[in-house]
C-alpha cells in the first residue's frame, strides 16, 4: 500500500467622552515604524530618529540580541517602567487604528503595559483602553481603536514586570460616515459601538457569507451533513467519520488579540443525542495530532472565542508533519496578509481516507474505526480588502 502524508491540497487562491459623533470620509497614509532603521545600545534617556521621525525613548533600546523578539533584524525593547513616545503628531482620518506586536524578552517575566495618546501635541496624556499583559515567547498582534479627528501621538508605557519587546507599530486612519456612540470621561478610545458597517475598520463578519459549499442542514437526520453554526465559525459534521466535513470562518483583524491558546480541547455538547461525539482521548497514542480547522490563533480576541476552537467538532486527525509544518505555514500567510488590510473568507476540509501517521502505517481510522484519517486536506481563501458588501465586491478580479 503507496504511504500518504494527509497530503495537503491547497487551492492558492479591528471608552470616550459620552457622545455620539459621525466620521467623514477620508482615505490617509498609515504611518509604520519597524525600527530597522534605528540604533540605541543603552536605557539611558535619549531622542531618537527613526524611518517615521523623532522618538524619545527611556529605559528602553533597540534591541539586536538573539534574546530580542522581532521581525527583522531589531525590535523595541523597554525595561522596567521604561516609556517610547512619538515626537510627532499623526493626523490622518477620523479613528485611528493602532496595532503593534509585543513579546517578552528572552526568558524574563510577563509584563504589564499600556498605550498612551495625547492630542494636544504631548501637553497631557491619557491612557487607550485597558492595560495588556505580555506573557508569550512568540509575537502577539494587538490592536487599539481610538475614534478621534484631528492630530495624535502615542506613547507606550510598561507598567510593571519583565522586559518587553515591541515592534511593527502601524497607525491608520479610517472613516466614511459612520456614527460612533462613545464612553466614558477621557479623550481616547479602546471600543467601538455596533454601529452600522458603513467604513473600513475591520469587524466580525458572517462566517459562512461566501454560500454553503455542501448544502448542510441543521436536520439532525442528515447527520454526514449536519450543520453548526457557533458565533467562531460554522462547521458541516460528519457523524460517520467523527470529524468535520468542513470549517467555514471570516479573518480579520476585528477577531484578533492578545488571548494565550487555551489547549482545552472538549467534546461539543450541542451534538444531538446519539451522535459521534469525539473525546480529546480517542486521539490519545493514534499517530496524528488534533489538527484545527478554524485556527486557535485566528480567534485569541476572547478566552470564549479562543476555547471555541478546540471543540472537537473543528478538529480532525492530521499528520504532525502537515499540521504542525505546512499546514501552519498557510494559516500564518492568511494572518499576513489580514495584518496587510485585508479580510479573508476561508473553507477548509478534508476528503478520502489513509494518512500515514507519527506511529508509522497507512491509517484508515483511529479510535477504533471511529474517527476517519482524511488522505487530503484543503483550504480556499478569498481576500478582499478590508470594506463593507463583501459579496457584492467579488469579482473575477478578486485575489484568491
Amino acid at each position: 500500500m503507496q504511504k500518504r502524508n494527509s497530503h495537503l491540497q491547497i487551492l492558492w487562491l479591528f471608552i470616550l467622552c459620552a457622545a455620539s459623533f459621525t466620521i467623514s470620509a477620508q482615505k490617509t497614509i498609515p504611518l509604520r515604524e519597524g525600527v530597522e532603521q534605528g540604533s540605541k545600545q543603552s536605557y539611558l534617556l535619549e531622542k531618537i530618529t527613526l524611518a517615521s521621525g523623532s522618538w524619545t525613548f527611556n529605559n528602553a533600546l533597540i534591541g539586536q540580541s538573539s534574546l530580542d523578539k522581532k521581525n527583522g533584524n531589531k525590535s523595541i525593547r523597554i525595561g522596567k517602567q521604561g516609556i517610547v513616545t512619538m515626537g510627532f503628531d499623526y493626523q490622518g482620518g477620523n479613528t485611528k487604528l493602532i496595532t503593534l506586536y509585543h513579546a517578552r524578552y528572552g526568558s524574563d517575566a510577563p509584563s504589564v503595559w499600556a498605550l498612551y495618546c495625547s492630542i494636544d501635541s504631548a501637553k497631557t496624556w491619557q491612557m487607550v483602553g485597558e492595560s495588556v499583559i505580555t506573557k508569550d515567547d512568540g509575537f502577539k498582534m494587538v490592536t487599539f481603536i481610538k475614534p478621534h479627528i484631528g492630530k495624535i501621538r502615542f506613547q507606550i508605557r510598561k507598567l510593571s514586570g519583565g522586559r518587553l519587546n515591541i515592534d511593527d507599530i502601524t497607525i491608520s486612519g479610517s472613516g466614511t460616515g459612520r456614527t460612533v456612540s462613545t464612553f466614558g470621561t477621557n479623550g481616547c478610545g479602546y471600543s467601538i459601538s455596533n454601529a452600522p458597517n458603513t467604513d473600513t475598520i475591520p469587524t466580525r463578519d458572517n462566517n459562512m457569507a461566501m454560500g454553503n459549499p455542501s448544502n448542510a442542514t441543521s436536520n439532525s437526520t442528515d447527520s454526514n451533513n449536519y450543520l453548526i453554526s457557533k458565533s467562531q465559525y460554522t462547521v458541516s459534521y460528519n457523524n460517520t467519520y467523527g470529524e468535520p466535513n468542513w470549517s467555514s470562518w471570516h479573518l480579520s483583524t476585528a477577531w484578533k488579540g492578545n488571548v494565550s491558546r487555551c489547549n482545552c480541547f472538549n467534546s461539543d455538547t450541542t451534538l444531538p443525542a446519539g451522535y459521534n461525539a469525539v473525546t480529546t482521548s480517542n486521539y490519545t497514542n493514534s499517530g496524528f495530532d488534533r489538527g484545527h480547522l478554524c485556527p486557535s490563533e485566528d480567534r485569541d480576541s476572547t478566552d470564549a472565542d479562543n476555547r471555541a476552537t478546540f471543540v472537537m467538532t473543528n478538529i480532525t486527525p492530521q499528520a504532525p508533519i502537515l499540521n504542525e509544518q505546512t499546514w501552519a505555514s498557510f494559516e500564518t500567510y492568511c494572518r499576513t496578509l489580514m495584518f496587510q488590510g485585508n479580510e479573508l473568507y476561508i473553507i477548509a476540509g478534508g476528503y478520502g481516507s489513509g494518512g500515514y501517521g507519527s506511529n508509522g502505517g497507512d491509517s484508515l481510522t483511529i479510535n477504533k474505526g471511529k474517527i476517519n484519517v482524511y488522505a487530503h486536506y484543503w483550504k480556499v481563501a478569498l481576500i478582499l480588502p478590508v470594506g463593507v458588501n463583501d459579496v457584492n465586491r467579488v469579482t473575477t478580479t478578486i485575489g484568491t
